[in-house]
């Protein structure tokens, strides 16, 4: 693959991105490789100067290593000698010209993407599972646990962000659509559109799944409004919208939706009974428990609008995934399923079995109680949780492991400390990702904000010891909750990401050690 210095500038002058262009011969010189990380530069390399963090010596790298042309918002006397294209953004810059240069890829497959502040990825688990029967198990997936990108071992792997830099998302597009891969479900995070990994892209399907702070900081987003409005653009970036209306600031979500996409494009879905008076839209589709215990749930679903009754997926339908909370992830996405063209028999099918790694897996025990590992990791998660589990167990005692990861969503810290008062027996406060910030610091500005009355804590910063600690101080009727991981194989500190065994690994070894 190549692209034309010629075809750059076009692109970006069409774009009102171009500021100026120092061209050292013919524009018709181009590039064979793409990169914004001067250590993977290849002969003939376009280079991105992006990130805060940007320094000229990665310019001087980058050329070292056979870039000959440069994308950046200042021109930079270490780029002496190469094409250089100045730009007003080149984050946007970066999304056009990598689209380009990877031949449009999105163009040759069917994109899904889920947006929301809890249930982004086993909603996208959901889908996959479900499209994979309609299209012969050629789906795509970009998630914050696996990228699956093709059918052989190494086209899966895991995922370093949940949605990728727009570079990186263009090519493993092109790598899908080279393996056979006709549609392609991704998470699409407000980061996503803050940073415009995903600028330009339009959805042939969007969802808006709940909206709740999170990801507030210095780091991340300013306020809750920013936020959100990011969250809004995957909305106003599709063809047709799936949206939750129980969701918080309905009124803004849809009216965001309604700016690009006709009302006939826009489904809503929602619990059976719920009302709200101040919605003025109809439910097009209902759900509701049927059954829902250890080993798996049951709810129906039913259209309940004209527009709905043209897809064929009313029915009942069996998750393996348990906790009730699960029935509306399930829900937005079997809509997606029929809107891709499924019937009931085909979606009850393909989601019956689908599990997720570090989402509600469970072990059990003889005399310590039910552990469960989940990937909560902020107040509404842990809240839903937490909530099932007293419902499922009449009120059990409840043993939480947690931490919260550094240098970033600064503002998950205090909804950790609301949840563990509200609805936690004990909490063991542990290490999670902690950056380039101190664990003990992060675990103590928790613990401070804990009601210790109703929640006695423990901070244990070594996380495989207080696993170790809570499954064996529980009891038979006890539930021990491994939260915020997941099925992560490393802790991020000062930079470096650092083997771990993971969760549901050595909650398993504990419980072998403890019965054996």
């Amino acid at each position: 693959m190549s692209i034309s210095l010629n075809t750059c500038i076009l692109i970006l002058k069409e774009h009102h991105l171009l500021k100026s262009s120092a061209v050292q011969d013919t524009v018709q010189t181009r590039m064979e490789a793409v990169s914004y990380d001067s250590r993977d530069v290849q002969n003939n390399s376009l280079f991105f100067c992006k990130g805060a963090g940007f320094r000229p010596t990665y310019l001087t790298m980058a050329k070292e290593n056979g870039a000959i042309a440069y994308v950046a918002e200042q021109p930079y006397p270490e780029g002496t000698g190469m094409h250089a294209l100045i730009v007003r953004n080149v984050s946007k810059a970066m999304a056009l010209l990598s689209a380009a240069f990877y031949r449009f890829p999105q163009d040759d497959l069917f994109l899904v993407g889920f947006t929301g502040t809890k249930g982004k990825t086993t909603s996208a688990y959901f889908l996959k599972g479900m499209l994979d029967q309609l299209n012969g198990g050629r789906t795509a997936l970009l998630s914050s646990v696996d990228n699956i990108l093709g059918p052989a071992p190494e086209d899966t792997f895991k995922s370093s962000l949940t949605t990728p830099e727009s570079l990186d998302l263009f090519r493993d597009m092109r790598r899908a659509v080279d393996n056979g891969m006709t549609h392609m479900v991704m998470e699409v995070s407000s980061q996503a559109y803050k940073k415009n990994r995903v600028f330009g892209l339009t959805y042939d399907l969007g969802f808006f799944l709940n909206i709740s702070p999170d990801h507030i900081g210095v780091n991340e987003h300013p306020n809750f409004e920013d936020y959100l409005h990011c969250k809004l653009q995957l909305l106003v970036n599709s063809r047709k919208c799936i949206i939750n209306a129980e969701t918080d600031r309905f009124a803004d979500v849809y009216a965001a939706a309604t700016t690009t996409t006709n009302p006939d494009s826009i489904y809503l879905f929602a619990r059976d009974g719920f009302e709200n008076p101040d919605l003025k839209k109809p439910i097009d589709f209902r759900y509701k428990s049927v059954e829902t215990d250890l080993a798996e749930t049951k709810f129906t679903l039913t259209t309940a609008s004209s527009k709905a009754h043209k897809l064929p997926i009313s029915g009942e339908y069996t998750l393996q995934m348990i906790g009730d909370f699960n029935e509306t992830n399930a829900t937005g996405a079997i809509i997606g399923a029929g809107l891709a063209g499924m019937s009931y028999e085909d979606c009850a099918k393909g989601i019956r079995h689908v599990t997720i790694p570090g989402r509600m897996e469970t072990v059990t025990t003889q005399k310590h109680g039910l552990i469960v590992v989940d990937y909560a990791h902020n107040k509404a998660s842990m809240l839903a949780l937490m909530r099932f589990m007293r419902r499922e167990f009449t009120n059990p005692r409840i043993i939480v492991v947690v931490g919260a990861p550094g240098d970033k969503g600064i503002s998950r810290r205090p909804g950790f400390s609301e949840s563990l008062t509200a609805e936690a027996d004990k909490a063991y406060l542990t290490t999670d990702d902690p950056g380039f910030e101190n664990a003990q610091d992060i675990c103590e500005e928790i613990d401070a904000g804990i009601d210790h009355s109703k929640c006695e804590t423990v901070i244990e910063l070594d996380r495989e010891k207080a696993i170790k600690e809570a499954i064996s101080e529980a009891g038979p009727n006890d539930v021990v909750l491994l939260c915020g991981k997941g099925a992560d194989a490393f802790q991020k500190i000062r930079g470096v990401d650092t083997p771990y065994a993971g969760d549901i690994v050595i909650a398993r070894q504990v419980v072998q050690e403890l019965e054996k």
